[in-house]
């Protein structure tokens, strides 16, 4: 039986491929994607969720809108990043695609308590939201989940401050509650993911496949780069979010590292810093681990390789 994910999001350009490659890879189940403020607003991301999910010919996995703000901090979104749509570069087609009536935190408790323990992961790409009020609302999710795997965080440096990630950054106090809880947790944070680069050799091997959905990813990596490039002086972006699903897929596409994690609340300069305990050895019942080093050749492999089954898509 192949892995089985939530994959919770907020595309976002990286979210996008992410989507493709969860959808595009024989060897994992999308059982659902959900959606949260964070790269852009809940009604931007949630429309650029459906749009993707009918590029890629996903017609057969129920898209659910989550949070719309974090637990009690302002919104901040990424729109020198992704632009004001949150997906911008490419032109998105209208979707058919109706989003289920559920709540995100529903969905997501909903499809953890009908399949068998142990058997659903969960990949949050975005802001932690959803997940902390899904194991606040139904604390049984804890203990059925394989896995956490979540694009966010660091442990050397940050992109939203010199300290946070923009994902934890965003709702620091959700992290620090999905953080804490007793479910095994991977962090694929921007040490792993700043190797994931979407060089020229990359864009042309998904131009070559010749694709509708592959000439979709070149358009947005094409903005994405040029939004980098501005912001961050980057000659090649850093792709995250695939990053995260690769792990499920492949776990030994990237190495780890067993550590206590946490996620600080009140420092001035560090809120949002997430400090990993490289102390050795880690205590006996610790269930986080970090990413450490990737794979990068294999990890492309995997992200084309899953563009080029989607085909035309929906396209």
């Amino acid at each position: 039986m192949p892995p089985r994910i939530i994959l919770d999001c907020d595309p976002g350009h990286d979210d996008a491929i992410a989507m493709l490659l969860a959808h595009g890879n024989p060897d994992i189940e999308l059982l659902a994607v959900t959606t949260v403020a964070g790269n852009q607003t809940l009604e931007k991301v949630t429309r650029n969720a459906l749009a993707i999910a009918h590029i890629a010919g996903i017609t057969d996995v129920p898209v659910a809108a989550g949070s719309a703000r974090p637990f009690i901090r302002t919104l901040r979104t990424a729109a020198d990043i992704h632009g004001e749509s949150g997906l911008d570069g490419p032109s998105l087609p209208d979707s058919a695609l109706e989003l289920d009536e559920r709540h995100a935190v529903d969905l997501i408790i909903d499809t953890v308590m009908k399949h068998d323990a142990g058997t659903v992961t969960l990949v949050p790409t975005g802001p932690l939201t959803n997940i902390a009020l899904a194991v606040r609302k139904e604390p049984r999710i804890a203990d059925r989940v394989r896995e956490v795997v979540l694009m966010g965080g660091g442990y050397h440096a940050g992109n939203q401050t010199a300290a946070a990630e923009f994902n934890v950054f965003v709702d620091p106090e959700a992290a620090h509650i999905v953080f804490n809880e007793t479910w095994p947790l991977t962090m694929v944070g921007l040490d792993l993911t700043h190797q994931a680069l979407a060089t020229d050799d990359v864009t042309n091997r998904i131009t070559a496949l010749g694709t509708g959905p592959a000439r979709f990813v070149n358009e947005l990596l094409g903005f994405y780069a040029g939004a980098h490039q501005h912001a961050q002086e980057a000659n090649f972006p850093p792709v995250h979010d695939p990053c995260a699903v690769a792990r499920v897929i492949a776990p030994s596409v990237m190495t780890t590292r067993r550590a206590p994690l946490d996620v600080e609340l009140s420092g001035s300069l560090t809120l949002g810093m997430t400090v990993a305990d490289f102390r050795i050895p880690p205590p006996v019942d610790c269930t986080t681990s970090v990413a450490v080093d990737l794979d990068t050749e294999r990890f492309w492999d995997l992200v084309i390789d899953a563009i080029g089954r989607i085909g035309e898509g929906g396209l």
